[in-house]
């Protein structure tokens, strides 16, 4: 019997990085995952995996979010895992890529909650885990204004949420990463001037020495998701290797 045997799991962003790996745990645990994205192109790469059914969704639009969720009588786990990651300092950063992260980094999570919320009030039962970062109220990043700044929003968001349901037994919780090594993280690495360089830099801020990996935090996705966290809600959970200490 699986960890989240039955259980029927959304995974946003899950077409690649932490998303798709966490849409591959939950699967290999009996979960019935329901895969989105964007990326048609790559989500389509999870549909010979057993357990997972992919799905294009636009978290960004509220019709495309509405008209997702009013398929599903039943929704057990939700991880809120789409994002966006803008590089610079609030001098870089103009009123659109302002309005781009909030809408994509936060706005996304107040769609799917507000829609999927009323059928978890219903059974009375349901899991949902957003996408924090350590780079948010937890610690000072350089060149991550924006970013940080919906990161720490992320975490307000759960905590409100959680506070406000837990008398019908849902529970909110947000993963907070440090530096995953993920397709994501190469795209903006290989965007730089010096790629090689900006990796050893990377690396050289970690403390256990290397990036950690999609797989490790799809793990604590999967705990979240599963009942034996079943007495956890309203938490930042930090998986960063020391970074933040």
């Amino acid at each position: 019997m699986g960890r989240v045997d039955g259980k029927v799991v959304i995974v946003t962003a899950a077409a690649q990085g932490i998303g798709r790996a966490s849409a591959e745990a939950l699967a290999r645990e009996g979960a019935r995952v329901i895969a989105t994205d964007i990326n048609t192109d790559k989500l389509k790469e999870l549909e010979s995996v057993k357990g997972i059914e992919t799905q294009l969704l636009d978290v960004t639009s509220t019709a495309d979010v509405e008209a997702f969720i009013a398929k599903f009588d039943k929704i057990d786990v939700v991880f809120n895992c789409a994002g966006f990651v803008h590089n610079g300092t609030i001098l870089d950063c103009d009123e659109k890529s302002w309005d781009f992260s909030f809408d994509l980094n936060v706005k996304s999570m107040y769609r799917m909650c507000k829609q999927i919320l009323p059928k978890m009030v219903t059974q009375k039962s349901g899991s949902i885990i957003n996408m924090s970062s350590v780079a948010s109220s937890i610690k000072g990043t350089p060149n991550r204004f924006v970013y940080a700044t919906t990161k720490a929003a992320v975490i307000g968001l759960t905590k409100a949420m959680a506070a406000d349901f837990c008398a019908q037994q849902i529970r909110f919780n947000c993963i907070c990463p440090g530096t995953v090594d993920t397709p994501s993280l190469r795209d903006r690495i290989n965007a730089l001037p010096d790629p090689e360089q900006a990796m050893k830099d990377f690396i050289a801020r970690q403390k256990f020495g290397r990036l950690g990996t999609a797989e490790e935090i799809a793990n604590l996705v999967l705990y979240l998701a599963s009942d034996e966290s079943s007495y956890i809600t309203g938490q930042e959970f930090i998986i960063d290797g020391g970074w933040s200490l």
